[in-house]
């Protein structure tokens, strides 16, 4: 089709088509996005900390003492915010298979199947519950302490993850959980 300047026009339908394009091409960018998000948010971490309800408020400051030799690590099967800790002892309900039998130094920056070996903790060693800590997975709620290793100023990792040490047994009955006694003794101050 000629104009009278002799140029091309432009064909109306051609038009109606790039500009359908258009709108479809955005509009499948958005439902993308809506997908991605959606299935990040299902299947991301949700942390909630819940230091402030009743079941909870009286854990933060309580002090402990370590009775057994402790391993800090990091786990690729239990991502987790800070380091966490746990003991090689099976037959304690907090121990985890992976650890090495032996609690030593030499096991400090080794690999155990999907464990790095980060730091040792010995028994006597003070901490303190900093924060309690839910997070919420596809998997479920899993409600874990923070704790601070006392003298902080001398530790590598002052800030651990305290979910392998404790008793979540006590989570699903409805109570608070706890440090299990095997492990660690409320500190008594005098």
């Amino acid at each position: 089709m000629f104009c009278s300047g002799g140029s091309l026009s432009p064909d109306p339908l051609r038009l109606m088509h790039v500009q359908i394009m258009k709108r479809a091409f955005w509009l499948l960018v958005i439902a993308v996005a809506v997908v991605a998000f959606v299935l990040w948010q299902r299947s991301g971490t949700k942390t909630m900390y819940v230091n402030g309800l009743s079941e909870y408020n009286t854990l933060p400051n309580r002090e402990y003492i370590l009775q057994r030799d402790c391993f800090i690590f990091k786990s690729k099967a239990e991502p987790s915010s800070y380091p966490l800790i746990g003991i090689p002892d099976k037959s304690l309900p907090g121990a985890t298979s992976y650890l090495p039998a032996e609690v030593l130094p030499s096991s400090v920056g080794q690999q155990f199947s999907d464990i790095r070996i980060l730091d040792t903790v010995s028994r006597g060693t003070r901490f303190r519950i900093v924060s309690v800590r839910q997070d919420h997975t596809r998997k479920g709620v899993r409600t874990t302490f923070e704790i601070l290793l006392l003298p902080e100023a001398e530790r590598k990792y002052p800030r651990v993850d305290a979910y392998w040490i404790m008793n979540d047994k006590r989570d699903t009955t409805g109570m608070a959980p706890d440090i299990l006694p095997e492990i660690a003794v409320p500190r008594v101050r005098g």
